[in-house]
């Protein structure tokens, strides 16, 4: 069964000195406040379209790998998953570098590197951001 999920921003006045509020709808679990700024040159305090883009690949991503550890028979006591998305103005979103940091009982580096690949390519965040170079960073802890 497919499962929407909604997210709605307010906005108020131009791009550069504009402001607004993005919300998540559907678990109302926050609310965060987003500028022009923020996005472009980072401010503190407020988010941006990217930072919330790598909290969707983060989960995705991290789903993903806990499932197909599980499926070699190695589920994970703890993952730590970061994806760093960087803005370009004037370009765009240039990539997201996936930074993981594991402990998994009985699992061998070269498996753990495969699997991480896998899942990677896998995700279905990863999927949709399938215009732009996602890079990977694993390790075991």
């Amino acid at each position: 069964m497919p499962v929407t999920s909604e997210a709605t921003t307010l906005w108020f006045g131009d791009l550069a000195a504009g402001h607004g509020t993005t919300s998540l709808d559907s678990s109302d679990a926050a609310e965060f406040p987003v500028t022009w700024a923020a996005r472009s040159e980072g401010e503190a305090g407020r988010t941006n379209p990217e930072e919330l883009l790598g909290a969707a690949h983060s989960a995705c991503f991290s789903m993903a790998l806990s499932h197909a550890l599980a499926g070699n028979g190695t589920p994970p006591e703890s993952l730590q998953v970061t994806a760093a998305v960087t803005f370009q103005p004037g370009e765009g979103i240039t990539g997201s570098h996936l930074l993981v940091s594991a402990r998994i009982p009985g699992i061998s580096e070269a498996d753990f590197a495969r699997i991480a690949e896998e899942a990677k390519t896998g995700c279905p965040v990863s999927a949709a951001l399938a215009g732009i170079p996602i890079t990977l960073e694993a390790s075991l802890a």
